[in-house]
């Protein structure tokens, strides 16, 4: 029997707390690094930039990151990163193809952004263990202007369109939302393309609601449904710093969000510290800070996370499962076991967000295997 190889995947990545402000770089992975070493293939979302040529923008100052922070990334712990999301220029093209840069000095390959759409289009392409794994990175979210084109610098991303239903003045709005259908073309094409080289695709995508719990929009399925359909064997979501649904698709398993991996900010949301409590739609009215955690002003949910697992060979995917995680007091995540009080906290809210998506748990030692319901 072939020995399995194993894919282990985390959501949003970069802290912006270092050794100046009492947090060494090596210690947001200090209690994941055995997970991570143990596993074959490791994939992460990189929120920041890192470089000396960084513009601190008004909107994002966080994302402009000294370069020594960047070996949360390059400290051997991942293959491959995802840089497909709405912070990759909010300090500059020159910073994201600096980091880009370093990066793949570093023997970290990179998707989803670069110094044009064809390179922005570029999947990372992993081999060990006798099994070649594609890693693709897209986002639905990309700040105004940050898409990549014929020489442009930017995110390679898929433009949503946006409908409103209103079902009169005692109830709320309904959004329709839906991706533009030849944004959506593009992702097929790469995914069909990247098919023909792989033994397993991965679609990392970054989107959805952020902060707002159980909340996934519409577009999201129909990119995920239509990620699978044309090949994609694993969709891993990220984007909300919380964790959300997870779906079974035509056998294919579909995780919204996987929440946060290690993050911190200095500055709540102006949602959080502009909008009255009273006034329609205001983020505060779904979900309160938490007090404890004042470096993750995500919401009180954004210390539950999870770690993605998939188990492969040459034939592709054979099992898919999570990791439930929470954070300590010092922003670092910690992979739980089953029988901690707190594993069973991820997983009844993992039930909770998912309920009405086509999935079943089932509790394997410490993992919680995803299959069809």
């Amino acid at each position: 029997m072939t020995k399995l190889a194993s894919i282990l995947i985390g959501g949003d990545c970069g802290p912006t707390h270092g050794p100046q402000q009492g947090f060494p770089v090596e210690s947001y992975t200090h209690l994941v690094a055995p997970y991570l070493r143990d596993a074959d293939f490791r994939f992460v979302n990189c929120m920041r930039t890192y470089s000396d040529r960084g513009v601190k923008s008004d909107h994002a100052p966080q994302v402009c990151q000294p370069v020594e922070m960047s070996t949360l990334f390059t400290g051997g712990l991942f293959d491959a990163v995802t840089m497909a999301n709405n912070h990759s220029l909010d300090a500059g093209p020159e910073a994201m193809l600096d980091t880009r840069k370093l990066f793949l000095e570093k023997g970290l390959q990179v998707t989803g952004a670069g110094r044009d759409l064809d390179e922005a289009r570029q999947p990372a392409i992993v081999e060990k263990a006798g099994v070649r794994v594609g890693y693709l990175g897209y986002t639905s979210v990309a700040t105004a202007g940050t898409d990549a084109g014929k020489g442009k610098p930017g995110v390679v991303n898929i433009r949503v369109k946006t409908s409103y239903e209103t079902r009169g003045p005692h109830q709320p709005v309904r959004v329709w939302t839906s991706p533009i259908p030849q944004d959506l073309a593009r992702l097929t094409e790469d995914i069909t393309d990247l098919r023909k080289k792989v033994d397993v695709v991965v679609l990392a995508y970054h989107a959805g609601a952020i902060r707002l719990p159980r909340i996934v929009s519409d577009y999201q399925v129909a990119v995920a449904h239509a990620a699978i359909d044309a090949g994609a064997d694993l969709v891993v979501g990220h984007a909300p710093h919380i964790p959300k649904a997870i779906e079974v698709y035509k056998g294919k398993v579909i995780f919204y969000s996987l929440g946060v991996f290690a993050m911190t900010k200095s500055f709540a949301a102006p949602a959080w510290t502009n909008e009255p409590a009273w006034a329609q739609g205001a983020v505060r009215n779904f979900m309160d800070l938490d007090p404890a955690y004042p470096l993750m002003p995500y919401g009180k949910d954004c210390t539950l996370a999870l770690l993605a697992k998939a188990y492969v060979s040459p034939q592709g995917v054979a099992k898919v499962s999570f990791l439930p995680v929470k954070f300590d007091s010092r922003y670092r995540p910690e992979v739980l076991r089953a029988g901690d009080p707190r594993f069973e906290e991820v997983v009844e809210y993992m039930k909770w967000a998912s309920e009405d998506m086509p999935h079943k748990f089932d509790i394997e030692n410490d993992e919680v295997v995803v299959t069809a319901s």
